[in-house]
């Protein structure tokens, strides 16, 4: 009864920091609670043989398990004839929108990183063992992530008030 009782603290606890997570890495309130659920439900069965704090576990899984939907064939996409309207002028123009236009641009993996290092907040090693990848790794994905940013075309908009 112990382990029930200590997995339903844990999620009582780190549910929601895990959600934002799932949230921020696929930008869908409902695949968010999906992706979050899957990886809880992976923890439990493996609860009894995680040593010392399991959320490093537990977001190793929720990363994992968020790259390996991604490498279906068919991901929820559906084409259309008509193109949805573009709002026009600049009173509609929200950055926070430009910022996850642009990050929604990263591949997978850079974007896990970004998540993980900047929102999460983890150190390099702690995101390295996140995401089961070396230090080195992480350096090169933030790199280059970073560098896509910069040069991302909706984040790279200047306007006259910005010049002067």
């Amino acid at each position: 009864m112990t382990t029930r009782t200590d997995f339903d603290e844990f999620v009582a606890a780190r549910s929601t920091g895990l959600l934002r997570t799932a949230y921020l890495l696929t930008h869908d309130h409902a695949l968010a609670e999906d992706l979050l659920q899957t990886a809880l439900t992976k923890a439990w069965f493996a609860w009894s043989r995680i040593q010392g704090d399991p959320e490093p576990y537990v977001r190793k899984v929720l990363v994992n398990t968020f790259s390996s939907w991604w490498r279906r064939k068919w991901n929820g996409e559906h084409a259309y004839a008509d193109l949805p309207e573009t709002p026009t002028g600049e009173d509609g123009a929200d950055d926070r929108h430009d910022l996850w236009t642009a990050m929604g641009r990263l591949p997978r993996r850079q974007r896990a990183v970004i998540v993980l290092r900047f929102v999460e907040d983890l150190s390099e090693a702690e995101t390295a063992r996140a995401l089961g990848i070396s230090n080195g790794t992480v350096k090169s994905q933030t790199s280059k992530a970073l560098a896509k940013l910069r040069i991302d075309p909706a984040l790279a908009r200047t306007t006259t008030k910005d010049r002067s």
